[in-house]
Formats: C-alpha cells, sequence, structure tokens
C-alpha cells in the first residue's frame, strides 16, 4: 500500500472513533471525555500503519508496545481523574457561548473533528517508522528514542502520580506542588509528554524518514502555546495565590534546578 493511501485510512479509522465518541458525548451531556481518549486515537493509527505488512520488524515491534503503554496509561490516568466530576470547565464555557440547541453537533467540528485531525497530523513519527523500516537493523536513532521515551514516561507518569496525591489530601485544597518533579518545571507532565513525541521522532529518523518528525515538532508547539502549558498558565495565575512567585522561581517547561527569586529580580 502506497504512503499517502494508508497515512489517510489511519484518518478514516480515528473519524470512525470520533463520531462514535461524539455521539456518547452528545447522550450524557459531556463533550470533555474526548480528553480521556485522545491516546487511543494514536494506537488505532499505529495499528492502521501496522496491520497491512506481514513482517514486524524490531523497530516496529518496540514502537508499537511503547505506544501501547503510552495510549492506555494516558487514557486510564484522566478517566480515573475525571470520573464523576462532570464536564470540565473548557468545554462548559463553549457550550455556554454557542448554545445548548447548537452545541450538540458544533462539539463535532470544534472538538472531535479537530482533534481526531490533529492527532492523525501529529501521528506522523509513528506512520514514517513503520512505513520505511525495511529490516531488523536497529541503530542510534532507535536507542535514542527509546531513552528520551523512557525519559519522558517517567516525567509524566511520575507527575501524574505526584499530582493526585497532593490533591487527595484535604489539607492541600488551594494549595501548589512546588515538590518532586513539580520542583523543577511547572509542567513536569507536559514535558514528559514532549519527551515521548521526541522518542516516537527518533524512531521516524531512524528510519530515515526525516519530514515525518513534523508530527513531534506541531505536538512540541502545541503542549507549549495552545492546549498546554500556554493555557493552564492562564488559568493557574488567576486561581491559584502564590503563582506569580512560583513562575519565578520554577522553569516553565524543560526541568531546570529551583531559581533564587532575590536574583530574578
Amino acid at each position: 500500500m502506497e504512503f499517502v493511501s494508508l497515512y489517510l485510512s489511519a484518518l478514516g479509522f480515528i473519524m470512525i472513533f470520533m463520531s462514535v465518541l461524539w455521539l456518547v458525548s452528545v447522550l450524557i451531556t459531556n463533550a470533555s471525555i474526548v480528553d480521556c481518549f485522545w491516546g487511543i486515537c494514536f494506537l488505532i493509527a499505529t495499528s492502521v500503519y501496522i496491520y497491512p505488512f506481514d513482517n514486524i520488524f524490531y523497530r516496529e515491534g518496540v514502537l508499537f508496545i511503547l505506544v501501547v503503554l503510552w495510549s492506555l496509561r494516558l487514557s486510564i490516568y484522566l478517566m480515573i481523574r475525571n470520573w464523576g466530576k462532570g464536564e470540565d470547565f473548557r468545554y462548559q464555557k463553549f457550550r455556554q457561548d454557542f448554545g445548548e440547541e447548537r452545541y450538540w453537533w458544533f462539539s463535532f467540528f470544534q472538538v472531535y473533528l479537530l482533534q481526531g485531525v490533529l492527532s492523525w497530523i501529529v501521528s506522523l513519527p509513528l506512520m514514517g517508522a513503520v512505513y520505511y523500516t525495511i529490516d531488523n537493523t536497529l541503530n542510534i536513532f532507535d536507542y535514542l528514542g527509546m531513552v528520551f521515551w523512557l525519559i519522558g514516561f517517567i516525567y509524566e507518569a511520575g507527575a501524574d502520580y505526584q499530582l493526585s496525591r497532593f490533591k487527595s489530601k484535604t489539607e492541600n485544597k488551594g494549595k501548589l506542588l512546588k515538590i518532586g518533579f513539580w520542583k523543577y518545571t511547572r509542567h513536569p507532565n507536559y514535558f514528559g509528554n514532549a519527551m515521548i513525541w521526541w522518542g516516537f521522532g527518533f524512531f521516524a529518523l531512524a528510519a530515515s524518514a526525516y519530514i515525518c518528525v513534523i508530527g513531534s515538532l506541531i505536538m512540541t508547539f502545541l503542549l507549549v502555546k495552545v492546549s498546554g502549558v500556554a493555557l493552564l498558565e492562564r488559568s493557574m495565575k488567576k486561581s491559584k495565590p502564590g503563582y506569580d512567585d512560583y513562575v519565578k522561581e520554577t522553569s516553565a517547561f524543560i526541568p531546570f534546578f529551583k531559581i533564587n527569586s532575590r536574583d530574578s529580580n
């Protein structure tokens, strides 16, 4: 199968999945369930990319396992975190802005179609790594991919675990988490996610699919400038007392040693 045909096939399967999920969201009046299944889109895409090939080479096998671990961990964590909490405030605002009567169908385009297409575009490194692998040879980029993925997974899963434990204690309500991974970056989970996707990017480089690394670039841009750091920073500055001091003392994204606030003035 040609590259474009296989790549478009993944889009078709993702959109079928997103359409079913959208129908569920309409029935339960909760568009934010899409967040819990974002990672599953990449598992679907990777499965589509691998399916037509008779032989599964080492690179493809390792990549598939890493995608499974990342996507399922993220989805399960978000399901547990959001269970019983209702619709996220972002989607509630969208519902208010567009009106209850038309948001049920508008959410398909604004939320589900958009996120489906974005996940498909971002999956390019996965497509490139699978499609252009021709034998069982591994190279330095494969091992770099594994290292980046492991660092990212530890950061993302570790930060989520630390935040979950912190929020579970009533005495921490309204407080900021400033220990563990959160001591060195204000967004360790987003940093970990970016590292994971650069890990996938290295797998694409290992298969000489250089242009496909654009997916890793787009994911990093989304995490830093669109739906991740930038969006959360605006919310935290308004809702968390002392967040301005935390900003002065702690790196926004890439982990770094704590900054002395007196030296930063």
